[in-house]
């Protein structure tokens, strides 16, 4: 890319197609609401404030961010501040890196009963995971502790519904006086896993079906309803379903550099983005099916801002939950419990509060309060800017 071309940003697709999309379409209320904050990220239209260098004078506009989380704009300060309390969390031993997908017979239902058949994902999951830590073939015998992550798009930003599960090596006996370690090179074997996952998210399911939680559009009656369903529950359960177990990870800072890559991703960044010619728009993709090679793929504008809104969560919804040892509940008493039960002698991370400034130049290496134009100078917050007023008639 040349150095002066300007990169293209989500941003920019959705000022230019996103009013004719809206026209065609239908959006439900958060999809509506993430479509206004991307437009408006750091822009006038979100105020802001003004810059002046203490040493040259220079003055320039600072504009608000959205800090709607699905925009790709506004993920990395989050994810560093997360990261940075997460530091403190974590257990002296290896980690393992468990991934639960729903098969995409499912993905239509999914799309019009995100919340309830999304919060099924991860009951299921954990449910699955604990059961199998007190089965006694399995040597464990305790509790599990895990981080859960939803994503719910694959590289061409279509739908694919999987949680990706950080779990330490071990578990926490249920006297809570010894850490039990994995002695194998997996946890658990993913194809018992699947069978007992499958078993229990289509029961929860069914029992989301037989008290009427579900919703189902476009249908003429009350048997047709049930005929639908009733044949997809049939596929799907005879169905193999996917767990996968990844390599495990060496140790604690190859958790954070994994969840620093995976926790706070939106479905497609900025920098995957490379052309917006004639309506249509190209990106960047990694084939998983051809040695993960990165490739182009070109889809019309309109087509890109719907695979985007597909992945906009209820508003509320939770994509990062804890279980086990690791839950809120929990950690504050048996994070420290395990970490010296593993390692008598651990010497905790005490968690670090960092500036703005101070997280973009570690990033960076780029002061970000440096004057650009004199490169001595400070610049310094003055006059807030006023939000322009918006004309609703």
């Amino acid at each position: 890319m040349s150095k002066n071309k300007i990169p293209l940003e989500l941003a920019e697709v959705f000022r230019r197609y996103g009013e004719d999309f809206r026209r065609k379409n239908y959006l439900s209320p958060e999809q509506s609401k993430t479509m206004r904050h991307i437009e408006t990220c750091r822009t006038a239209e979100l105020g802001g404030h003004i810059e002046v260098c203490n040493h040259c004078g220079f003055q320039k506009n600072a504009y608000n961010s959205c800090r709607d989380r699905h925009c790709p704009k506004c993920q990395t300060l989050v994810k560093e501040k997360w990261l940075s309390a997460r530091k403190a969390e974590l257990l002296p031993c290896s980690y393992f890196h468990n991934v639960f997908t729903l098969p995409h017979e499912l993905n239509p239902l999914i799309l019009t009963n995100k919340k309830i058949m999304l919060s099924i994902l991860f009951v299921a999951v954990k449910e699955t995971l604990q059961v199998f830590a007190t089965d006694p073939q399995w040597r464990l015998q305790g509790q599990l502790g895990f981080v859960s992550v939803l994503h719910t798009w694959n590289q061409k930003l279509m739908d694919h519904f999987h949680l990706h599960c950080i779990i330490p090596a071990g578990a926490l006996s249920f006297d809570k006086k010894q850490w039990i370690a994995v002695k194998n090179k997996y946890l658990f074997r993913v194809q018992s896993l699947a069978k007992e996952f499958r078993k229990r998210y289509l029961k929860k399911l069914e029992t989301a079906y037989k008290q009427d939680k579900l919703k189902f559009y476009g249908r003429s009656s009350e048997f047709e309803v049930q005929k639908e369903f009733l044949q997809l529950i049939k596929v799907v359960k005879n169905k193999s379903w996917i767990a996968y177990s990844k390599q495990p990870f060496g140790g604690p800072e190859q958790v954070l550099e994994y969840l620093g890559r995976y926790t706070h991703r939106v479905a497609i960044t900025n920098n995957r983005l490379t052309t917006l010619k004639g309506g249509n728009v190209t990106f960047t993709y990694r084939d998983r099916s051809d040695e993960n090679k990165s490739k182009e793929l070109t889809v019309t504008a309109e087509e890109l801002i719907r695979r985007y809104l597909l992945h906009i969560l209820p508003s509320g919804f939770m994509k990062i939950r804890y279980y086990g040892f690791l839950a809120s509940a929990n950690k504050k008493e048996s994070i420290p419990l395990i970490q010296r039960l593993i390692e008598p002698n651990f010497k905790t991370v005490e968690k670090q509060e960092e500036t703005i400034r101070e997280i973009m130049l570690r990033l960076t290496t780029i002061d970000i309060t440096l004057c650009p134009e004199c490169g001595k100078g400070e610049m310094i917050s003055t006059d807030d800017l006023p939000v322009p007023l918006i004309d609703s008639s």
